[in-house]
């Protein structure tokens, strides 16, 4: 009997045994359903990648005109404002140039004076030749009865009826060339003729010449790729630095193909990137999807049709806004990398932009020169060469 119970006794084990099996797998389909339940719900409404990089405005800072550094007042990593001056050029042939404009458009002015005065004198030069012949006519028409009476010889009348056709001829070439003066000077004043206004505008152009000798910065941002240095004769539109603004950066992700059946504009997405980790997250919304994969816009794009073609997944790059105050809260930089997670949960937003957006993608107005000053100065030039008013 002893033995009969020792041979039945590891049947409580192995009954216990199942049922830590049984546990063990419940708890193993639990796991399974609570996956698929968070799968099925939060999951795949869910793409994500880690091929995401900050991008942002990359501007390019160039001279208008020609010349020689002679101030450099900014480098790389200051903070910069619109309008600041960064770079100053010599203004010496510029500011020869200004005086050369203000002395032409002086020239211009006198000029001008001068073809009124002619023209004036032209008229009353008609004016004589008017009184020349109507006095030759009248001595005609007093010779002609005295011709009939045989007072004075018919030789004279001759004389008298040449004398008229000469004060005729001489009215007519005063009346021409009155015609021609007046018509470098009728219908204006000396301020607005165009000859004036010729000169004026070559002194306008000459004054903004000379203000363009100092680089501005066109937006507020900070410096990078600074390459201009003192002494260094720059041309026009030649790369003198960079200004980035860092308050207006966004996110270009790259998702795979495959990945962007879901993908909406408008779409909520959170970004981590590895500057901060996973402790601050950026929020932000889809813009818009790339025309094209990567490859398609690559600088050597490739040859699909040739015989060594490799079929790769390609990746299409899509632009992810990001919201300024977690920009200002948490700076960036352009180059850094980022993960992003977009909710696809809502799809009735276009995949496409549906409109043309009527807005800026970036202006400024630092260029905008300001001409009254220039005018000011230009109509000073003329008013000191007008004369005396009569």
């Amino acid at each position: 009997m002893n033995a009969t119970n020792e041979i039945q006794s590891p049947a409580p084990a192995n009954g216990q045994r199942r049922k830590i099996l049984s546990l063990i797998a419940l708890a193993f389909v639990g796991i399974g359903l609570i996956w698929l339940l968070v799968w099925y719900f939060l999951l795949s409404n869910r793409e994500r990648t880690d091929d995401a990089y900050v991008n942002g405005n990359k501007v390019v800072v160039s001279a208008r005109v020609p010349g020689t550094v002679i101030a450099v007042l900014a480098d790389d990593t200051q903070l910069v404002k619109a309008g600041q001056v960064l770079v100053r050029l010599d203004p010496v042939d510029a500011d020869t140039n200004l005086s050369r404009a203000a002395a032409a458009l002086a020239q211009t002015v006198r000029q001008v004076r001068q073809q009124k005065s002619t023209a004036e004198q032209y008229d009353a030069a008609v004016a004589t030749r008017a009184l020349e012949l109507a006095r030759a006519q009248g001595d005609l028409a007093r010779r002609k009865p005295l011709v009939a009476a045989k007072a004075i010889a018919p030789e004279e009348l001759r004389h008298a009826e040449e004398t008229v056709e000469i004060a005729r001829d001489a009215l007519t070439q005063a009346l021409k060339s009155a015609r021609a003066a007046h018509a470098l000077v009728d219908g204006t004043d000396v301020q607005n003729n165009p000859a004036v206004l010729v000169a004026k505008a070559a002194y306008r152009d000459a004054w903004i010449t000379a203000r363009r000798n100092r680089v501005v910065a066109p937006v507020t941002g900070y410096v990078a790729e600074r390459s201009v240095q003192l002494g260094q004769h720059i041309q026009p539109g030649q790369a003198l630095l960079t200004v980035i603004p860092l308050n207006a950066l966004w996110v270009d992700a790259n998702f795979k193909e495959v990945q962007l059946r879901d993908l909406r504009i408008g779409q909520p997405v959170k970004v981590e990137s590895d500057l901060y980790g996973g402790t601050v997250i950026f929020h932000g919304r889809v813009m818009g999807v790339a025309a094209g994969t990567g490859a398609a816009f690559a600088l050597l794009p490739a040859q699909n049709a040739s015989g060594n073609w490799i079929k790769v997944v390609q990746r299409v790059p899509v632009r992810i806004a990001i919201d300024d105050k977690d920009l200002a809260q948490h700076p960036l930089r352009v180059g850094l990398s980022a993960t992003v997670t977009v909710d696809t949960a809502d799809q009735s937003g276009p995949v496409l932009a549906p409109d043309v957006i009527d807005q800026f993608a970036g202006d400024t107005n630092v260029y905008a020169e300001d001409l009254s000053k220039a005018n000011s100065d230009a109509d000073a030039v003329i008013e000191r060469n007008l004369g005396a008013k009569r």
